[in-house]
């Protein structure tokens, strides 16, 4: 990906030493500003897709680790690098001359025992690229291929549903798109992977291919905004509606339903609707938030200015206090 040509925090603009807190504040800012259904500019799609990629590494502490050890090589190194050094180190220990360490060079990133790997020798032998210093031995039998990841931009209606979709990744053989049909679970959630089994980098010597995890993403949307699995929705009602009460429709990603506006109800109360939000199929529902928006009519008719009037002449009310 484009990504992995320029360094994951440089994209973000943190710090190497940044928090994980101080990573979510950056990547939130940048994916607002350059999401593609918000921002028409040329360009904003890729770096929005660059800062998918450097959240979704520097984000996970596993990743992040590999990531500062190994920099853009890091998906082609296994999450058992280190007690693959350490037994590629002990199988080594006395094949040297007397009072030779047993260490792997400096070019690649330290090993879990203390020493220095090659990383170009170790991966050699672990995807099958060579023999390396180690000879042969070190590399024989199947070796499974590396997990990757890729991410998937979906809408809200489609975490709320679920079902099939077509998707078109980059990066096949020879740079051609690959097309996969992925079945996005209904309540998935911003940020969960979807595993394809099988769909990652070829093994080595007959290993299996690793597995492709989809990170999804759920665009913006004009009326929903989610947090977590509770959807919050903007619930426009009149001023006649607010004060006496009244039972009002709202659109949800689940079908319309109606919601009990309480008589006296001021702009901005949310109602909770409960379990109403984005299904979980593996326990408690989220919840839905009808959020009050009091609306005046933009072109009142004479009528209705008159009783506006006669209101505002009658009413002792003052929102403001004595401010």
């Amino acid at each position: 990906m484009a990504a992995d040509r320029r360094d994951f925090y440089e994209i973000l603009g943190v710090a190497r030493t940044a928090t994980p807190e101080e990573i979510q504040r950056a990547y939130r800012t940048l994916a607002r500003r350059n999401h593609p259904d918000v921002n028409k500019e040329p360009g904003a799609e890729d770096r929005f897709k660059d800062v998918t990629e450097a959240y979704d590494v520097l984000s996970d502490p596993k990743s992040r680790r590999k990531y500062d050890r190994f920099g853009s090589r890091w998906r082609q190194v296994p999450d058992d690098i280190d007690e693959r050094a350490g037994a590629r180190q002990r199988a080594s220990a006395g094949a040297g001359p007397p009072g030779q360490g047993a260490g792997f060079g400096g070019r690649g990133g330290r090993g879990g025992l203390g020493e220095e790997v090659d990383l170009e020798d170790l991966l050699g032998s672990i995807f099958g690229g060579g023999q390396g210093r180690g000879g042969d031995r070190f590399g024989r039998g199947p070796v499974p291929g590396a997990d990757t990841e890729a991410e998937i931009t979906i809408s809200v209606e489609d975490a709320y549903h679920g079902g099939r979709r077509r998707v078109t990744l980059p990066g096949g053989p020879g740079g051609r798109t690959r097309e996969y049909e992925v079945t996005i679970p209904p309540g998935v959630t911003e940020g969960q992977r979807i595993r394809l089994a099988g769909q990652g980098s070829g093994g080595a010597r007959g290993g299996p291919a690793g597995d492709l995890y989809l990170v999804v993403h759920i665009a913006p949307h004009p009326r929903y905004k989610l947090s977590g699995r509770d959807i919050n929705v903007e619930t426009p009602v009149t001023p006649w509606e607010a004060e006496l009460g009244a039972t009002v429709p709202i659109e949800t990603p689940g079908g319309t339903l109606r919601v009990d506006i309480p008589p006296g109800t001021s702009s901005g109360r949310r109602l909770r609707l409960r379990g109403r939000g984005l299904p979980n199929p593996r326990g408690t529902p989220g919840d839905l938030y009808a959020e009050v928006r009091i609306m005046v009519p933009p072109k009142p008719s004479d009528a209705e200015r008159r009783l506006f009037e006669e209101l505002a002449t009658v009413s002792s009310y003052n929102p403001r206090g004595d401010r």
